[in-house]
């Protein structure tokens, strides 16, 4: 999850919410392409390229909050089914959302503030997204951006405060597959690619000491993600859980060369359904 930017201040827009993604690295830039102008049939003619405005194209990468993750992984996964009140609560709802397999999900807007200039990209679709959890690392998301408008200047000086609140930490993660808890899982990164259907692929890193112990077919696999606090009045506000199913393995990474445990990547294909389970509070949008 390298990304080749500079820091920046990114607020994504859509109908009903505007919200500041905390600290972020991003290569969002006007996609250009060249139009080729020909010489002319008789005499020697000039050939020369020409720029045409793409649209939007580049990254973003940013850590997952208490208060950003609703919202950015719908974005990301693209569908959400009605909030569910959670009784014995104030105001918390809970989301299911589902990948679903076409391109079109939610549109936005992005106002990117770097330096001095202030732009404004319209009409912006999340076309692919990498979710990494590991240990000793916050948990992040980089969304892959696509547009059809160029930017324009944003002429207004005031924009949403960037969104605070508590990371979500890769310590903080408990992995079960086919029912069953993993203590040797080290982290998963979650890749998904929405061109003509969507492919998913799943890396899990696991210390291996003896033997593998991880099943070649996985038929459900759920990953939750805790911030461990007293001061909620639900402890489920503080959480997100992603559940698969029929995830099939694709390739060993390990080589073991080593007389002690060592961790090494698994590659999966996600071959059924990708959803989460997501908290928020308010009126329960997430739009």
């Amino acid at each position: 999850m390298l990304v080749n930017g500079c820091d920046c201040s990114i607020v994504i827009k859509t109908t009903q919410k505007e919200m500041g993604i905390p600290y972020s690295d991003e290569t969002i830039r006007e996609a250009i392409s060249i139009l080729q102008e020909e010489a002319n049939i008789e005499g020697d003619g000039v050939c020369r390229g020409i720029p045409k405005s793409n649209g939007v194209t580049g990254c973003i990468v940013t850590p997952l909050t208490i208060g950003t993750v609703p919202f950015l992984l719908h974005l990301a996964m693209g569908s959400a089914g009605a909030p569910l009140f959670v009784s014995e609560t104030r105001n918390l709802y809970r989301h299911h959302l589902s990948l679903l397999p076409y391109e079109d999900g939610p549109r936005f807007d992005l106002v990117q503030k770097r330096g001095n200039g202030k732009w404004l990209y319209e009409g912006c679709g999340v076309m692919g997204f990498e979710l990494r959890i590991q240990r000793e690392e916050n948990i992040k998301l980089k969304l892959d951006i696509s547009g059809e408008r160029p930017p324009v200047n944003y002429p207004y000086n005031e924009i949403p405060e960037t969104e605070t609140g508590e990371l979500f930490h890769g310590n903080n993660v408990t992995y079960r597959i086919n029912g069953k808890e993993y203590k040797n899982i080290y982290g998963i990164t979650l890749s998904a690619k929405k061109d003509e259907g969507i492919k998913q692929e799943l890396w899990i890193k696991r210390i291996l000491e003896y033997e593998p112990d991880i099943p070649h077919l996985i038929e459900s696999m759920t990953v939750t993600a805790q911030l461990y606090r007293e001061k909620y009045e639900c402890r489920n506000f503080g959480m997100f859980r992603l559940s698969f199913t029929n995830v099939v393995l694709n390739s060993e990474e390990t080589e073991i060369n080593a007389s002690d445990a060592v961790v090494g990547p698994i590659r999966y294909y996600v071959a059924g359904v990708t959803t989460a389970e997501v908290f928020t509070f308010g009126e329960g949008r997430l739009e």
